[in-house]
């Protein structure tokens, strides 16, 4: 039985240029992408000593539909529609690499299926945005005011850029990602949470989140 262990472009850190392989070491910045990286090398582990078959796929930023409101995209959407304020991290100026939720799929099903045991396959996305672009874009096809952008305290072990050279997964099984964000990958996104108040809404009812939300923003979402 194959384990397919799904990581995180996180385990490697920030990069200022460039783009990471499989080869360069774990440096991870927070809590979170530390405990990523110490599964990733558990996993590993196992099959180093016990020979378990094993891969691991590392995702860069994802978006699409279902995503739960506490990430960047399905945030600023539904805050946007309400007319509340967009929480910004800093000065907005953090650079991501997008990959549809679709395209992760597709690419953790090729390392599932032709990944070598106990190898690492990234699976990145092709367009690099910085954050504050992707919030001006979302304010675009929501009719949202830019004077909504309201700056908040930088979050803490925030790393800077990410990049993930995917070349290994796509020399092996041919993969690539197929949803250009540009080009209709953000606007059905953002489409579907408009249209899709029925999933979302008692995620966000709950005192946990409303609590989680505060704390991480110092505000109340207007959604």
């Amino acid at each position: 039985v194959r384990y397919v262990q799904v990581s995180t472009d996180e385990v490697y850190g920030s990069i200022r240029e460039g783009a990471f392989t499989e080869e360069h070491p774990l440096e991870p910045s927070s809590p979170y992408s530390a405990s990523k990286a110490g599964a990733d090398l558990m996993v590993l582990a196992a099959h180093i000593t016990y020979g378990q078959d094993v891969v691991i796929a590392r995702g860069s930023n994802c978006y699409g539909p279902r995503q739960f409101p506490e990430k960047l995209i399905p945030v600023m959407t539904l805050n946007a529609i309400h007319g509340g304020p967009l929480p910004v991290y800093g000065q907005g100026d953090q650079v991501r690499t997008w990959l549809h939720v679709d395209d992760f799929a597709s690419g953790i099903h090729a390392a599932l299926a032709h990944g070598a045991s106990g190898q690492a396959y990234n699976v990145g996305g092709a367009k690099e945005k910085i954050n504050l672009d992707v919030v001006r874009r979302i304010i675009a096809l929501t009719g949202a005011s830019e004077d909504q952008v309201k700056h908040v305290e930088d979050r803490l072990g925030h790393d800077f850029r990410y990049a993930l050279d995917s070349s290994k997964l796509q020399a092996l099984a041919g993969w690539e990602p197929r949803m250009d964000f540009d080009e209709g990958g953000l606007e059905s996104t953002v489409h579907w949470y408009r249209d899709h108040a029925w999933w979302w809404k008692p995620l966000v009812a709950t005192d946990e989140y409303r609590g989680y939300y505060r704390r991480v923003y110092g505000q109340d979402p207007a959604f």
